[in-house]
């Protein structure tokens, strides 16, 4: 009897000490605002490693199927015109997390970036490395190789350098047209024989390549420049084996850094994903689950030292994504969940975090459902603040198509304050 009551005040104590790490202040929630044009097909924001929009916050940026294809589009913030900026008719490429669309042709949905300072969007269409101004300006910066699959690029914060990852076509079943992601284990398929994965960075202006860094045994997908140091790329293992200690890497042009070791409650059997750098480059963020089921908030240096993690409520169990804004705030779509929300794997609420790492502690701001199905990537709506970080932009399909929202939020702070 008395071990019942040991293990019962155990439980307890571990429950209020999650309790403390984390607290909820439900005053603020609102409704968001629809900004692209109803009734004109499906259209969604960027893949949330790049901002949808200018440096201004005037031009916002998206994917639309309007055309029958998939293309990019803007919407002047000011006047509510939207234009075509691409024109492609050869529908969706092949790639990670598209993993239905056609070999080497097609449109990139998961290739697109925005040079915010620079108004130019870079992406892939077939082989070819495109950009293309907000002015309609087309060009053509490069040619990939043949037999390697893409993924998700990234622009340096001066606008000079591209990475786009590829991986040896083998790892998604090369010239294959796919039914959707492949019911075998690709990690291990990457490991077992030993495919490569290359960082290849590019000049923006000339095209060419100015380094093309092999990584064997591995699947990247998700690169992201430093804000500060173009020279520092962080990178990710996919789907990957061990990702509490394999996910989350950093190339600072001559070694790789493991970001994220065992130890402090760590393990490498816990689940790690979504790194992101901080906006001033300090650090990088992260979020996962421990082995125990419980989610947590984490937070490394450039070179792997300094970690801090914030568990999050025990019952909070929503898949989601945590986007950097102003120093201290954090956007997600995942976790937080209330009794009256739909049965779903994924969350159901987008939250503004306040987050003190030194204390490791988050202020947790529910302001809106998203709405959205979650019924494939496109659905996902993958948060993001504005720059000037007083609105958050998110998809969601809660009309019957994907729109783009945004929410304007009075909680965010002034960063040159």
């Amino acid at each position: 009897m008395m071990k019942r009551i040991y293990f019962f005040l155990l439980l307890l104590s571990a429950f209020k000490l999650v309790a403390q790490f984390v607290s909820v202040d439900e005053s603020h929630k609102t409704a968001p605002f629809c900004v692209t044009a109803p009734s004109t097909g499906n259209n969604q924001l960027l893949y949330f490693t790049s901002s949808s929009l200018t440096a201004d916050d005037r031009h916002l940026v998206f994917i639309s199927d309007r055309t029958g294809n998939p293309n990019l589009f803007t919407h002047d913030l000011t006047t509510g015109k939207e234009r075509q900026l691409t024109t492609n008719t050869e529908g969706i490429l092949k790639s990670y997390v598209y993993f239905d669309g056609q070999p080497y042709r097609g449109f990139g949905k998961g290739s697109v970036s925005l040079d915010s300072k620079n108004d130019v969007v870079y992406f892939i269409q077939g082989r070819e490395i495109c950009s293309v101004a907000l002015d309609g300006h087309q060009r053509i910066l490069a040619d990939l190789p043949t037999n390697q699959m893409t993924a998700f690029t990234h622009v340096s914060a001066d606008g000079t350098r591209l990475c786009v990852p590829t991986t040896d076509a083998r790892a998604l079943d090369g010239d294959k047209i796919l039914k959707g992601k492949p019911d075998y284990d690709i990690d291990e398929r990457v490991r077992r024989e030993h495919l490569v994965s290359y960082l290849r960075v590019y000049d923006t202006v000339t095209g060419n390549l100015i380094a093309c860094e092999p990584v064997t045994n591995a699947w990247i997908t998700h690169v992201q420049f430093s804000p500060r140091d173009k020279h520092l790329i962080l990178y990710n293992h996919e789907y990957c084996f061990e990702s509490g200690i394999n996910r989350m890497w950093l190339w600072d042009g001559t070694k790789h850094i493991r970001l994220r070791a065992e130890g402090d409650g760590r393990s490498r059997a816990d689940w790690t994903c979504h790194e992101m750098w901080e906006r001033d480059g300090t650090a990088i963020i992260y979020h996962g689950n421990y082995t125990n089921g419980v989610s947590y908030l984490g937070r490394v240096l450039p070179d792997g030292s300094g970690t801090v993690e914030i568990p999050l409520p025990a019952n909070w169990k929503r898949y989601g994504h945590f986007t950097v804004g102003n120093p201290g705030e954090v956007v997600t779509d995942g976790c937080y969940e209330t009794a009256d929300d739909p049965v779903k794997w994924a969350g159901a609420w987008i939250s503004l975090l306040k987050v003190d790492w030194n204390q490791r502690h988050v202020q947790w701001f529910p302001l809106a459902r998203t709405g959205s199905s979650w019924k494939s990537q496109d659905e996902h709506p993958h948060p993001v603040f504005n720059h000037a970080g007083n609105e958050i932009w998110f998809t969601s399909d809660q009309g019957g198509q994907r729109a783009v929202y945004r929410i304007p939020t009075q909680l965010s702070s002034d960063p040159n304050k």
